[in-house]
Order: structure tokens, then C-alpha cells, then sequence
């Protein structure tokens, strides 16, 4: 076989033509010669068809084709002639219309494939369609709080829908909508005859489910393909919706001019009253606007558009759908309409809108963001956010003036999932004459005061700290930075809770240098402070910046029994096409052991019960910690129950000082609380550990090295403060007022006695004068008790006497005391020695308070 296989330089086909060359040699000689060596001749043919059987085959298969085609060809013209006769076939007009059919026939096949090709696969767009220039913002509720772009506000159910309104549309717009499947053909007949009878385009023949189709789908561009499109969507639409979803669709998307979209927006733009309380001839108005909104409109031409609804009346009474008289009724009666703005440019919480634009490039991609038309769901609660917003309001028209304060925030967290249900940025975001847009919540930063304390002694209370240890309160300066208490008083040994409760300085600090600047500020952290915080001694009192967002959110992980959860406002955004787009990705993260969250909680307890706190009380267990910064520049604070956390700031833009005190900011907070906690029930916090003392540490602290620290000497014997003495002037005047009360002679005296006037505290004032009488020079002696009243000596003054007391037995005459004492001298004696009471809580005049 290895002669067939054809070598480097020769091809198949030279093979072939050498082969049948040598097969037909024998016939050639054979032809010239046929006398000679016929059995040499049979001999070499049957050699040769031994040695080359397959040329043989070859040659055979060669024969059989030809043979097999001109079969064919005697069949064909044979074919032909008996069609034709004597003609071609081309010369036959049928060849020609039988081409042109089929031709046809395959490119109207195609067209369609085309056609149909181009079309969306499914009609669910119908019922979840929104323009792409829009973006709408809904509360929790599903309430609309903003819309931007063209868009329905108002969208309505088939039912809440007036079956009179339904019916004007359908007689103008579609006579047979309920007869046809998307494209009506008598009515694209019966409009062509009338437009081409009146040289104009008087009557459109789509249908409203073509109109839908092109509102959905299309846009108004007016060509045969568009038209072919919107008739085939039509059909498809009709087939997988029923006629009420047909229309009910079309009434909520159609535009109906002056910036309405839908009926029910239309209702409040013409004629400022919901749809439930139009009038037949207000439907028929409405109805009337589809074809060219801009010329039927009342507000551009009241003529045109009132006869354009009178033909609406015409046609419904030609349907059977209204009498004559009521026809006739309605086409009397005048136009009456009454303007106001699109619903859709109505907006509600207005910082909290802003803040969602601005957090959306965080989640959509920024084509699908270009494109717009978007829903965005948010975590908003309208009614509290109604209360926070009425709380601001109120704490700014009463307060605001005489305690020199220009704005406010507010802003409420959900410990438990992070969603922020409440905020305001400021006082007003429509007054213009000042910085409205400015959101404090988010976009200012201030010194947080007192309310930075609760991340010391929360990091003191992990490092293993009982809240009962005791620091000296008094002078201290530590590397030249002296703290000072806000009533420059000081109250001696102690602990950090009371001194969390009462806001004292001097303990904060001296904790924090126990502590550590990098476990402080590594709970902050934890707890969701992201601010940059500053490793200095000012940080005990909260001189590093934040913002109320960030603080409230880190109270929030006390609440959440040592949880924090990011704030976010965002719950899920969706596509024109109601698709996904983003939802909610809640993350937890430990950021306290659940015995420290609850020993911080109870001692920030007791700052609403007993501390600087009192004025945020709302009947149930609450935790808390107010804030006032340098000259009361900023009022804070920020409490919470175990389901809402919410804090509140009170201040200038300009950082002015104020004459207020965070009791103000406690008293909005409390306001707002009042009508949030309406919707949630009463929970208790979590019981704090009976063990306090001892604790195992849970982080370590790292106590700072001060270079020079000055400890000065308590001032026990500086008892005059400032807040003692407006005590003891208050209580002199009170006591004054009480003796003026005692019904007594007008000229009488009182001698005062000698133990009284021991336990008096020494005076620094000017002497006050006495109105006793003069006092004897013998040594003063108690005369015996006598049981007669004594006889007044006639020569000396009479000395002031003082009315008995009345007794019940009138047999034993009162007991006479020479010379008389008042009433208080028979009680006992009081200790020499007293505590000054605590002051009211005061305007802070120092950082930290």
C-alpha cells in the first residue's frame, strides 16, 4: 500500500491522472491493433486490474454521475417544457407574483422576528414603572417624604378610584377598551376616515393600553416602527394584565399638565381637594387633558378646555353612562378651579432628605445613580420625626432669645439596629438668613463637654475600676493644666459615680490619668466615636470635636447592652424596574462586655434621677449625661432607653457664647421622649452585677506619666463659696419671712439666745441690727418657773414678751421663762458643724460641665 501513499512533491490528483492514463493505454493499442495478442491484451487488463483495483472503482463512480445527471436534466426540461410550453420561465407573470408573495411573505416573517426581538420579554415594568429622572424617598411607613423629577406622588388603587372618572376616561380616550386586546383596528379605521374627512388630525386611533404601552416602554417620537412597537406591546401588556390593572396604571402615570402626574396629583393641581371629592364635571375636566395638556389646560385656556370637557360629558351620555339631565347640569356649570403646587414638590424632613442624597453614591453605582429613577426606602418614623422637629421649634422660640442661643439639633438612633429614626439639623431649613442648609448632625463638629466623661469612666469601669473608688476632689494642676469645677467648688473624697452624677472635673481627669489617653480613646472608638480624639488632659472633659451623630450612635452601644451598630438611614433602594439595588447590610460589633455596659448604664441613671440630668425625667427608667463647654458655648445631652437613643445640641454657628445650660437641652430632649415613647412599651435596663469591687479587668490601662503635678490643699475651711453663701442668704431671708409670720406686737423685740446664735455659721456680711431690747448688765440667769405671770417692775422697761403656746388642759397655766426665749431655743442643739449643701445645678462657666 506504501505506493499509494503519495510522496513530498506529487499531489492526489497527479496520481489520479497518471492512473487513468495507464488504464486506458491497453484500450488504445488495442483499437489500432485488434488482430493482435488478444489473450496478451486480457492478460495485462487483468493485471492491471489486479494491481489498481482502485482506479477501477474511480472510474465507476464517474460513470454513475454523469448518468445520474443528465437524468436529471432530460427530467427538468422535460418539466419545463410541459409548464412553459415554448417560453422561459421567467417570461410568465405568475413566476413573477408567486416571487413577490414569497419574497414577502419572508421578509414580513423576518420583520417580525425582528420586531418581536426588540421588544422587552416581560410586561412586569407596567406595574412597577418609574420615570428615570426621578428619585423618590419614602419613610418606614412607605409614606413619601421627597420626590425629585417628573414622578407620581400620589399613586391610587382601582378602588379608591370614582367609577364616574373611570368612565370619562374610557369615553374619550378608548370607547371599546373593554371589547378589544390591546389594539382596537375599528378604531385606527374609524380615526383615519375622520381625520382624513376633516384635512386634520382630529381623532387618535390608540387605545389606552397602547398609551400605557408608550409611556412605559417608548417615548413620544413619531414614526411607523414606534407605532408597530407600541401596538405589539399593547397586545402582550393585555394578555398578561387584566383590564382593571390596565387602567389603573394608565390613570396613575398619564400626564395631565401643570406638573401633574396621575389623577390624583391632577385633582390637587386644578382644584386643590383629594380625588374622592371631585365633581362630575371636575372628572370630566380631567379627563379631557391627555391629548395636549398644554392646550386644554384651564390655567392657559379656559375656553378651549371647557369645551373640551363639555365633549366629554357629550360622549359619556352618548355611552349611557350619564342622563341628559345630568349632561345638561354639568355643562352649566362654570369652570371652577383652584391652584396649587404638584405634590410631588411637597417635602418633609428636609435634613434627613439631604443627608439620603448624600449617602447614596455610597451604595448605587454612579451610572445606575445617572440613570436615576430610584426608590429609596429609609428608616425615617414621620411621627417622631413630627415630634423631634416640634421639640427644636419650641426649645428655639422659648428659650433660644433670652439664653442667647441661635439653633439646635436633634437626632434619634435604634440601639438595636442602627436605624436613625429622627433627625433635625437646625432650627429651620427654609429660613434663608441663616446657614439653613447646614446639617448639625452630620456636618458640624463641637467639643462634646461632660458627655465625653462617660467614655472615661467607661474605660475605667473594663479596666476593672469599681465605680465606688474615691479621688480627691480639690485644687490640681497636672503639667500646667488645671481643671476647674463649674461652681469653682469642691466637694472632697469622691467616688467616680457620684462624680459622673454631680459632672465634677477634677475626678475626671485624675481617672483619666489612672486610665490612659489610648484606652479612652480606644473604647470611644469602639463605641463608634470616629473623630479624631487628641491624647491631651482636656480630653477628660471633652475638648476633641464630634459630631451629635457619632456621639448619640456611641451612647446607643450602651443601650444596646455593649453593641454598637453603624447609624445609617437607608433601608433598600430599588429601580425604575422595582429591582434591588441595595438593602440594608446590618453589622454588629462588640464593642463592650455586657457587666460594663450595664454599670455604666446605672451610673448614667443616676444622673437623670439624682444628677445634672433631673430636667430629662419622662416616668421611666432613663440614662443620660448632659454637657456644657466654655462659657456655655455648647449645650448637650445625650440619653437613652433600651429601645431609643437620642441626643440633642444647643449652640451658635459661630461658637458666641450662651447664657443657657444643658437642664435646656435635657428639657427638648424630654419633650421629644414624651411623645416617642407613646409607641413603645416599657422595658427595664439590665440589672447591674452584684459584684463591683474586684472585677477582672477586661482591657488594660495604661496610666500616664505626668512630668509635675501640683496637689493643693483642700479648702475645708473655705466655706464662703459663691453657691453657699446665695444658700445661706436664701435661707436668712426664708427664716426672716417666717418670723414675720409669728402674730406679735408690732413694737415687741426677741432676744435671740445664745445657742441659736452658736450654730449660726460665721457671717462675713455687715452685722445685721438686732430688734431685741437692750440687754440687762447682770449675768443672765433662767428664773424659776412660776406658775402666775410675774408683775412688771415699774420703773424698768417692760422687756418684749413672747405669747404662750395654747395647751389642751387649761387647769395648768403656761410655763413663764425669764427673760423669754422663742420657740426654736427649747429644741435641741444642732451639731456646731454642718455640710454646706449641694448647689443647684448652675449656668456652666466652665469647660466640661
Amino acid at each position: 500500500m506504501s505506493k499509494f501513499i503519495p510522496n513530498k512533491n506529487s499531489s492526489i490528483s497527479s496520481q489520479l491522472n497518471s492512473g487513468t492514463s495507464k488504464a486506458l493505454e491497453p484500450e488504445s493499442i488495442s483499437r489500432s491493433n485488434p488482430h493482435k495478442s488478444n489473450a496478451q491484451h486480457k492478460s495485462n487488463a487483468q493485471q492491471n486490474q489486479n494491481r489498481q483495483p482502485h482506479l477501477l472503482l474511480l472510474k465507476r463512480c464517474r460513470k454513475g454521475t454523469e448518468q445520474t445527471f443528465g437524468r436529471l436534466k432530460s427530467f427538468s426540461s422535460k418539466l419545463f417544457e410541459r409548464l412553459g410550453g415554448s417560453k422561459q420561465l421567467y417570461h410568465h407573470y405568475w413566476f413573477w407574483l408567486g416571487l413577490g408573495v414569497t419574497g414577502g411573505a419572508i421578509a414580513l416573517g423576518w420583520g417580525a422576528y425582528a420586531l418581536e426581538k426588540s421588544l422587552p420579554d416581560s410586561t412586569t415594568d407596567v406595574l412597577t414603572y418609574i420615570r428615570d429622572d426621578t428619585i423618590t424617598i419614602k419613610a418606614s411607613d412607605g409614606k413619601i417624604i421627597q420626590q425629585t423629577g417628573s414622578a407620581t406622588r400620589e399613586t391610587l388603587k382601582i378602588w379608591e378610584i370614582p367609577e364616574p372618572l373611570i368612565q370619562a376616561f374610557i369615553a374619550i380616550e378608548d370607547r371599546r377598551f373593554e371589547k378589544h386586546h390591546g389594539v382596537d383596528f375599528q378604531g385606527v379605521i374609524r380615526a383615519a376616515i375622520a381625520n382624513l374627512m376633516a384635512r386634520d388630525i382630529v381623532e387618535g386611533g390608540s387605545t389606552i393600553t397602547q398609551q400605557l404601552a408608550r409611556i412605559v416602554y417608548f417615548d413620544q417620537e413619531r414614526s411607523f416602527v414606534r407605532k408597530l412597537k407600541e401596538m405589539r406591546m399593547a397586545q402582550k401588556i393585555e394578555h398578561d394584565l387584566d383590564k382593571e390593572q390596565v387602567i389603573e396604571r394608565y390613570l396613575n402615570l398619564v400626564y395631565l399638565g401643570s406638573g401633574a402626574y396621575g389623577i390624583a396629583d391632577a385633582a390637587w393641581v386644578y382644584f386643590s381637594k383629594p380625588i374622592s371629592e371631585l365633581t362630575l364635571p371636575e372628572m370630566a375636566m380631567l379627563a379631557g387633558l391627555p391629548p395636549a395638556p398644554s392646550v386644554y389646560s384651564p390655567f392657559v385656556n379656559e375656553k378651549a378646555a371647557k369645551n373640551r370637557r363639555d365633549l366629554v360629558l357629550e360622549r359619556m351620555q352618548q355611552n349611557g353612562q350619564i342622563t341628559e339631565a345630568q349632561m345638561e347640569e354639568a355643562i352649566a356649570t362654570p369652570l371652577n378651579t383652584k391652584r396649587s403646587n404638584p405634590k410631588r414638590l411637597e417635602r418633609e424632613a428636609y435634613y434627613f432628605t439631604e443627608y439620603v442624597q448624600q449617602e447614596l453614591p455610597k451604595y448605587v453605582p454612579q451610572e445606575t445613580l445617572g440613570k436615576k429613577g430610584l426608590i429609596v426606602e429609609t428608616t425615617l418614623n414621620l411621627d417622631w420625626q413630627h415630634a423631634a422637629e416640634a421639640a427644636i421649634d419650641k426649645t428655639v422660640k422659648n428659650n433660644g432669645r433670652y439664653q442667647r442661643f441661635g439653633q439646635a439639633a436633634l437626632v434619634a438612633i435604634d440601639p438595636r439596629n442602627g436605624q436613625i429614626k429622627a433627625m433635625v439639623g437646625g432650627k429651620d431649613f427654609q429660613d434663608l438668613e441663616s446657614n439653613n442648609y447646614l446639617n448639625r448632625v452630620t456636618q458640624t463638629k463641637r467639643q462634646p463637654g461632660s458627655t465625653f466623661k462617660t467614655f472615661v469612666y467607661t474605660a475605667a469601669i473594663s479596666a476593672g475600676i469599681s465605680p465606688n473608688r474615691g479621688y480627691l476632689d480639690a485644687p490640681y494642676i497636672v503639667d500646667g493644666y488645671e481643671p476647674k469645677n463649674y461652681s469653682d467648688n469642691f466637694r472632697g473624697w469622691t467616688s467616680i459615680r457620684q462624680a459622673l452624677i454631680k459632672s465634677i472635673n477634677v475626678v475626671a481627669l485624675k481617672s483619666l490619668i489612672d486610665i490612659g489617653w489610648e484606652p479612652t480613646i480606644e473604647i470611644a472608638k469602639k463605641m463608634g466615636i470616629e473623630s479624631k480624639l487628641y491624647s491631651t488632659y482636656s480630653l477628660a472633659l471633652g475638648a476633641s470635636e464630634v459630631n451629635l451623630l457619632e456621639l448619640t450612635s456611641a451612647y446607643g452601644t450602651l443601650a444596646a447592652q455593649g453593641v454598637h451598630t453603624k447609624p445609617h438611614g437607608i433601608e433598600r433602594i430599588l429601580d425604575h424596574q422595582g429591582n434591588v439595588i441595595y438593602q440594608e447590610q446590618i453589622q454588629h460589633r462588640r464593642a463592650l462586655d455586657e457587666e460594663t455596659a450595664a454599670i455604666t448604664t446605672w451610673m448614667l441613671r443616676g444622673v437623670v434621677s439624682s444628677g445634672t440630668g433631673r430636667a430629662a425625667r419622662i416616668g421611666r427608667p432613663v440614662a443620660g449625661k448632659t454637657g456644657t463647654t466654655d462659657e456655655a458655648r455648647d449645650l448637650w445631652f445625650i440619653g437613652y432607653i433600651p429601645q431609643l437613643v437620642a441626643g440633642v445640641w444647643l449652640g451658635n454657628d459661630d461658637n458666641k457664647p450662651t447664657r443657657g445650660s444643658s437642664g435646656t437641652a435635657a428639657s427638648t430632649w424630654r419633650r421629644f421622649m414624651v411623645e416617642a415613647i407613646e409607641d413603645l412599651e416599657t422595658e427595664p435596663f439590665p440589672q447591674r452585677p452584684n459584684k463591683i469591687e474586684g472585677r477582672e479587668a477586661v482591657i488594660k490601662a495604661k496610666p500616664i506619666r505626668p512630668k509635675r503635678v501640683i496637689h493643693k490643699k483642700y479648702p475645708k475651711s473655705k466655706s464662703a463659696t459663691k453657691s453657699r453663701s446665695n444658700y445661706r442668704r436664701t435661707a436668712s431671708t426664708s427664716t426672716r419671712r417666717r418670723r414675720r409670720r409669728v402674730s406679735t406686737p408690732r413694737k415687741t423685740t426677741k432676744p435671740v439666745s445664745r445657742q441659736v446664735r452658736q450654730n449660726r455659721a460665721p457671717r462675713q456680711s455687715a452685722p445685721v441690727r438686732r430688734r431685741t431690747a437692750p440687754r440687762n448688765t447682770a449675768p443672765r440667769q433662767s428664773a424659776p418657773v412660776r406658775r402666775t405671770a410675774p408683775k412688771p417692775a415699774p420703773v424698768a422697761p417692760k422687756p418684749a414678751v413672747v405669747p404662750a403656746p395654747r395647751v389642751t388642759s387649761p387647769s395648768k397655766p403656761s410655763p413663764v421663762v425669764a427673760p423669754p426665749a422663742p420657740p426654736a431655743a427649747r429644741k435641741a442643739p444642732a451639731p456646731t458643724t454642718k455640710v454646706p449643701a449641694t448647689p443647684p445645678e448652675a449656668p456652666a462657666s466652665r469647660a466640661g460641665e
